[in-house]
């Protein structure tokens, strides 16, 4: 079950990070939050693992609006983008993954909520459509 969009890109973790991050403030998102999921591993536990970012992304006008129709939609926000090396790929390969909104609307069926989803998803998609196409590019 996929329950996510994905772009892979070709480039090094910092710049997949830094391109990542343009391409949601581009959609309107701010990155509120930035979790090193390897740095907390190894500081915490002497676990090694390849590079691991959670980026806490938030529309503040989507959040908003899905704040108004349900407040207990705090618990699924902000978005997660992760952003991670893929360690079955060759070297330079990330992967940048967002959770689909279309979910919210499965866990918490609120006929409001609908069209803030489908907006949510729209802009998230836009923003990995657009590291797809810097892929492309290369």
């Amino acid at each position: 079950m996929t329950f996510g969009l994905t772009a892979k890109l070709h480039t090094s973790f910092e710049q997949a990070v830094e391109q990542a991050s343009r391409a949601l403030a581009d959609q309107g998102f701010g990155v509120l939050t930035t979790i090193d999921v390897k740095a907390t591993l190894k500081q915490k536990l002497g676990e090694d693992m390849e590079d691991y970012l959670i980026l806490g992304a938030c529309n503040p006008s989507l959040a908003h609006r899905a704040l108004n129709v349900d407040r207990q939609i705090g618990q699924l926000l902000p978005c997660n983008v992760v952003v991670r090396a893929d360690p079955d790929a060759p070297g330079d390969t990330v992967l940048v993954e967002a959770m689909d909104p279309q979910i919210m609307v499965r866990i918490i069926d609120q006929p409001g909520l609908r069209n803030v989803a489908d907006q949510a998803t729209a802009k998230l998609k836009a923003a990995i459509n657009v590291l797809d196409q810097t892929v492309e590019a290369r």
